[in-house]
């Protein structure tokens, strides 16, 4: 019995559209790795330049690795009780703003996925409403002003207490993602809207919680201006509003304390500028990779609009 080879074994067609999607494939990892390329280097630059002697960093001798490795800046950043203060104001603002959004978010959200409400689709056109127009910043500041809030921990949590699209998208979940016959039998076994959304509802909406929480997290702990306009007490200051402080007003205490002349200021502010981004970054990354399984499906179920 004579045997074909592989390449007689495919009609020429086939062989020219395996070569192609060989090809296609190929360029798919370029442009990948080009992307990968070009996100990467900034946080590595930046990663980089912290540990590196400014003086090097400025004349340019630094492109990825350090270069004249030095912890003086984080040492200076350590060492400032701002920056401690204020990282605590963001991990407080942080935790009990998300733990708020997700409440009311969920609150809001479950009963809009509900095909029983009445004027369901008129609520809804009020609330995408806002999205498109809102008061501006003046009546909004003057709002919380009325509401007592200005300087007070509460302006960071209660203005941004909700956010439209992240409604909108677990709303979507809730009414795509979970079957309607499901929460109508639970309904015919006595089963109350309390519990119904307690013990069916959330347990099946993982997902799209993780990814509220990773939404509303890093929205929080890159707040920065509702701090600038609500906050007077450098008590209250969250990090965002010191490293403001620090890389561009240039008020910060830390080089003033250190006792350094204006160039040691200027070399050093360069390399504490670094510094606090990578600090001030770290949380963010602890965080993506324990929700970072439940992103894609969270996101492409809650995504599509009806």
């Amino acid at each position: 019995m004579v045997r074909k080879s592989p390449a007689a074994a495919f009609p020429a067609a086939s062989r020219t559209r395996m070569d192609g999607e060989r090809v296609f494939d190929l360029a798919v990892y370029a442009l990948s790795g080009l992307i990968l390329i070009v996100v990467l280097y900034p946080l590595l630059f930046v990663l980089s330049a912290s540990f590196s002697d400014p003086q090097k960093v400025l004349d340019g001798e630094m492109w990825l690795l350090p270069a004249g490795f030095t912890l003086d800046a984080y040492k200076e950043v350590l060492g400032y009780e701002g920056v401690w203060r204020s990282y605590g104001n963001t991990l407080l603002y942080t935790g009990v703003g998300t733990a708020v959004n997700l409440l009311l978010t969920t609150l809001a959200a479950y009963p809009l996925s509900r095909r029983d409400l009445p004027g369901r689709g008129l609520l809804m056109f009020g609330i995408a409403f806002t999205m498109f127009f809102s008061g501006g910043i003046i009546p909004t500041y003057l709002v919380v002003k009325d509401l007592h809030l200005v300087n007070t921990f509460w302006a960071m949590i209660v203005p941004t207490a909700i956010a439209t699209y992240n409604l909108i998208v677990m709303r979507t979940y809730f009414q795509n993602g979970i079957p309607w016959e499901l929460q109508e039998a639970a309904l015919i076994d006595g089963c109350s809207n309390t519990r119904l959304l307690a013990s069916v509802i959330l347990p099946l909406s993982k997902p799209i919680l993780a990814v509220m929480v990773l939404f509303y997290a890093v929205g929080h702990w890159n707040s920065y201006f509702n701090a600038l306009i609500y906050l007077r007490d450098e008590n209250l200051y969250p990090l965002q509003l010191v490293l403001r402080q620090i890389l561009i007003v240039s008020q910060s205490s830390v080089l003033d304390d250190a006792g350094f002349g204006m160039a040691e200021k200027l070399l050093m502010g360069e390399s504490i500028k670094y510094a606090l981004i990578i600090i001030a970054s770290i949380p963010v990354l602890l965080l993506y990779p324990f929700v970072q399984k439940h992103f894609v499906k969270g996101v492409m179920i809650g995504s599509i609009k009806e």
